[in-house]
């Protein structure tokens, strides 16, 4: 009996968390004088130019190249050829490296990182890349401005899950796109290495009496398409892609995503963990959810969206009351077709 009451204090405890961590994500949507200031930009920073000095950064890129190529197939998909793009918080170019000339003809870089711009890849040209304009620029995304109308198009790659002021810097890109251009994003959300969330909660709440946040908050898909359509952007769409990678245990998981540059950087974030604790979390995750071979699972769960700037050419909704057939009749007509 005392085993299950401290159970349903355990899932009690961790369900006040995670509500406390929707509510940080509900923040970002409120007016601008009320954002508050989730992440440590400048820590962020220090993380992330950490990783350009390992000799071997390029094999920690797995889940950002990965997401990088289905970025850039949601780009082809758009059959149109690009004269000037923006690679907002390009890191080190993944996705530009997968365009081709066909497609994109000048691409402004941008990054608060001068390591890793200097890290981009150069253009190959068996591979198409030859004749691409590269303009790297070092600016911080929050504080980034340009000229009203300047692309026709801009893309983002796993770089606004770390941004504060998300509102502001979505409505500075639709600010620089011309009209009918589109903004196409891929981004962390919500329920992102949620095995790794649940099996440090517990392990801590076990052996220290309480936890604090070791996983940055995410938001929820639903949020980033109410702002999108709220800051002025016309034909929003969101879809979900999860991607799931064994590792041999907990620790390995933790190693790669200091090596990515993707580790914890917000606030409230705890600096240190006692080894009694992480044994203590490997072994419940490993119970959790461990697979038959020992390997333990981590999921990774990004949200695409595209918004286009609007334009009279777009098509809209019809008007209300402009339908001349009723859907009891639905089935008649799709007869009369055949």
């Amino acid at each position: 009996m005392k085993f299950y009451l401290n159970c349903l204090k355990v899932v009690r405890l961790y369900s006040i968390n995670f509500n406390r961590q929707l509510s940080i994500s509900h923040k970002y949507f409120q007016r601008p004088e009320t954002l508050p200031n989730v992440f440590d930009r400048k820590t962020k920073l220090k993380q992330r130019e950490r990783t350009c000095l390992d000799p071997d950064y390029k094999i920690y890129s797995y889940v950002h190249e990965r997401v990088a190529q289905s970025l850039v197939d949601r780009i082809f998909d758009i059959k149109r050829t690009f004269e000037s793009a923006l690679d907002f918080g390009c890191g080190r170019g993944l996705t530009a490296s997968e365009l081709t000339k066909d497609v994109v003809k000048r691409i402004t870089m941008i990054d608060s990182s001068s390591l890793m711009l200097d890290q981009i890849r150069p253009p190959v040209e068996e591979n198409g890349h030859d004749g691409i304009e590269i303009i790297k620029k070092h600016i911080d995304e929050e504080q980034f401005s340009g000229d009203e109308s300047s692309y026709d198009l801009a893309y983002s790659c796993l770089s606004l899950h770390w941004i504060n002021d998300l509102p502001g810097v979505l409505r500075k890109v639709l600010h620089v796109l011309k009209n009918d251009a589109p903004f196409i994003g891929a981004m962390f959300a919500s329920d992102t290495l949620y095995e790794l969330r649940v099996a440090l909660q517990l392990a801590e709440n076990e052996r220290e009496g309480g936890f604090a946040a070791h996983i940055s908050p995410f938001v929820e898909p639903p949020d980033i398409g109410g702002l999108l359509q709220r800051i002025g952007y016309n034909i929003v769409t969101l879809d979900l892609d999860e991607i799931h990678i064994d590792y041999p245990s907990m620790f390995e998981l933790m190693f790669d995503l200091k090596g990515m540059g993707e580790n914890n950087c917000s606030w409230n974030r705890r600096l240190t963990l006692k080894r009694e604790t992480l044994l203590a979390a490997q072994a419940i995750y490993q119970n959790m959810y461990g697979n038959k071979d020992g390997s333990i699972p981590a999921t990774y769960r990004i949200l695409y969206f595209i918004g286009w700037k609007p334009d009279p050419s777009q098509k809209g909704p019809a008007k209300r009351g402009s339908a001349n057939v009723s859907f009891k009749d639905i089935d008649k007509v799709l007869s009369t077709k055949k």
